[in-house]
């Protein structure tokens, strides 16, 4: 174990159920707690995004760090790195979350070569794997940072300099071992450069085309070096390009079916994200759960005055519980969770306020399950959808869903029947029963 306790005095965090006033305690989310077949930590697979969490020191556009983080201060990258990794898995066995994420220079400072980097990161890894044999706590998928560096400005695997795309998959390459060799669940691939500013200065067939050919070249090295787990990538449709090619839900599956990656990659879907391309959360996931491509999320909000990634975190219980509708529709999570891609405030500086941060999300998902589970299992909900759409289970409407009418079969069919009657949506009535659960 580590030499240092970082979160002094903070034990392990505990359910003590919905009425205790223990702001270091969880009311609802009960690890062990069975919602179906499965418990609570089953069903919700949480995980702990390493760059928000112990390196997001509170800075913004408009200001310095506002955050001291002990085990960032110093002049080692390395001492830094692996101080910081202890502090981490302090972290997520007080809280009591199963997995973590990672982007490669999260884990520690880019060397200035390439072969520090690697041995850096290779100290890094021996490090994790040791700390995950002591907790128990996995790694739900790790990624590289192909965004922050300089090299990346005008994108990694769609740069225009092939140089750039090398480096791109150099970083890839050893961000792939890495998750290799910790056991990932998963990979993703977030495009945070990869799209445009200006299409006067862009070949945009050509960036697609490379883009596909790299994550086909991924995909590759990771089968034939052992990696069984999920590729992901992660929508997002601006921010800090002025549009990406990874959009949203529909736009990367029209992407992944154009260049035959389909059957090679599935979506993680972001709360935030889904709500700058202009859409919702639910809907994002149920555009990929359609197309059987659900793998696993971010969990953040935004602000909705705000029309940037704020990233804060999840308390709306309500829309969660219809974003759980979704998850469980679809079977739920097989090699993906739920990564707490969100970050305390600029303000929230003690070391106790990123405690209260995942206990509220964490409490705010569990609610969400058990209404979402409820309203499942009481059935009302999926049969008033069900007898919405009876018309189509019968008949002409039977005939017209299985392709055996034509265009001049709905004209006659219409030519002979009297004017439709109004059918209420029931809005509000629906609204109102999701209301009795959460």
């Amino acid at each position: 174990m580590a030499k240092h306790e970082y979160f002094q005095g903070i034990k392990r965090v505990t359910y003590e159920g919905p009425h205790s006033d223990n702001p270091m305690a969880f009311r609802y989310y009960n690890a062990n707690q069975k919602v179906g077949k499965k418990t609570m930590k089953e069903h919700l697979r949480f995980a702990i995004a390493y760059w928000h969490t112990f390196t997001g020191t509170g800075a913004d556009p408009f200001g310095a760090p506002t955050k001291k983080f002990p085990w960032l201060q110093g002049t080692d990258a390395l001492d830094r790195g692996f101080r910081k990794m202890d502090a981490a898995f302090e972290f997520m066995t007080k809280i009591g979350a199963p997995f973590y994420c990672f982007h490669d220079f999260d884990l520690v400072e880019e060397g200035d070569s390439w072969k520090e980097s690697e041995r850096r990161l290779q100290k890094m890894v021996d490090h994790a794997r040791s700390w995950q044999r002591q907790t128990g706590v996995k790694l739900l998928w790790g990624t590289a940072n192909l965004f922050a560096h300089p090299r990346y400005m005008n994108g990694a695997a769609t740069n225009p300099d092939f140089r750039v795309v090398a480096c791109a998959g150099w970083q890839v390459k050893n961000a792939l071992d890495a998750t290799i060799a910790l056991g990932g669940a998963g990979y993703t691939f977030w495009g945070g450069r990869e799209g445009y500013l200006s299409l006067l200065n862009t070949d945009m067939k050509r960036e697609q085309e490379h883009l596909a050919r790299f994550l086909g070249m991924a995909r590759d090295y990771g089968r034939a070096n052992g990696f069984k787990g999920s590729f992901y990538i992660e929508p997002k449709p601006m921010e800090p390009s002025k549009h990406q090619y990874d959009f949203d839900a529909a736009t990367c599956l029209s992407f992944l079916r154009e260049f035959d990656l389909s059957d090679d990659f599935k979506l993680n879907i972001e709360v935030n994200h889904a709500t700058l391309a202009q859409h919702t959360f639910q809907h994002e996931l149920q555009v990929a759960a359609n197309a059987g491509k659900l793998g696993s999320i971010d969990a953040n909000r935004g602000d909705y005055q705000n029309g940037w990634d704020t990233d804060q975190f999840p308390n709306n219980v309500y829309e969660l519980t219809e974003a759980m509708l979704v998850i469980l529709g679809a079977g739920g999570f097989k090699t993906g969770g739920i990564n707490f891609d969100a970050k305390t405030r600029r303000n929230s500086t003690d070391l106790t306020d990123i405690f209260y941060a995942h206990i509220g999300g964490m409490d705010a998902f569990a609610r969400a399950l058990l209404a979402a589970h409820a309203i499942l299992e009481d059935g009302e909900l999926k049969d008033f959808v069900r007898q919405r759409y009876s018309s189509f289970d019968k008949g002409a409407g039977k005939q017209f869903a299985s392709g055996k009418l034509t265009l001049s079969d709905l004209s006659r069919i219409a030519g002979v029947s009297p004017e439709p009657e109004q059918i209420s949506g029931r809005q509000e009535y629906i609204e109102n029963l999701i209301s009795r659960y959460v």
